[in-house]
């Protein structure tokens, strides 16, 4: 799944384009001034960044421009209202890979993004499951399993981390009433819906072997 980080200072229109983003299947963090961009990308890895140019504190191409000097080669995007040459030169000269003029359609940034940035085909394959983690939606012999939402969430952790051990606490944290007995409930009802093994690793965790 792709991971775009949103700087943007108008709140409303920054909710929106974030809600856009994320029913196209995007993972969506936002922030509304500069700095705040520097806070998120300390913790945090992206693929894209979608960047205003007019926010507080820190501008947008002096935003990208300590990025870049940190070493960030993340790809990023200028949404704005500026319209002349040196402005949108500065832009290219930073670093971006595209600019989009205010106001636009977010059908128009869906367009970039997909046009620019192709991933490959995010399905996971497991024997005769398929797990589309973008839809979050799970087949088995072509057929849809509906697993319910908390399931789910399991199921996505242990399946996008293969052969990794998932801590038991993260995998609670999906639970209405996190405990380990309930953990286990789920884990034995997922393993029974998809026929796959999924190990205990005792005191750590969970985890779906590579196969």
């Amino acid at each position: 799944m792709m991971k775009i980080l949103l700087l943007e200072d108008d709140k409303i229109l920054c909710a929106s384009l974030k809600d856009f983003l994320e029913l196209e299947g995007y993972s969506v963090d936002t922030a509304h001034r500069g700095p705040e961009v520097f806070d998120l990308t300390f913790d945090n890895n992206y693929d894209l960044y979608i960047l205003d140019v007019n926010v507080p504190d820190i501008n947008g191409f002096d935003v990208l421009n300590s990025l870049k000097e940190a070493g960030d080669e993340t790809p990023a995007i200028y949404i704005t209202a500026l319209t002349d040459i040196n402005s949108i030169s500065r832009g290219f000269e930073i670093g971006a890979e595209d600019y989009i003029k205010k106001p636009f359609d977010p059908e128009e940034l869906i367009v970039r993004i997909k046009s620019k940035y192709r991933q490959e085909d995010p399905v996971i394959y497991y024997n005769d499951i398929s797990y589309d983690p973008v839809k979050k939606t799970v087949k088995k012999d072509a057929e849809i399993i509906s697993l319910g939402e908390v399931q789910l969430n399991i199921f996505h952790m242990l399946i996008t981390q293969q052969n990794k051990v998932v801590d038991s606490f993260t995998l609670m944290d999906f639970l209405e009433q996190p405990n380990a007995n309930a953990l286990r409930v789920n884990i034995a009802k997922l393993k029974n819906k998809l026929d796959i093994e999924i190990r205990n690793i005792r005191g750590q965790g969970y985890m779906i072997e590579n196969i």
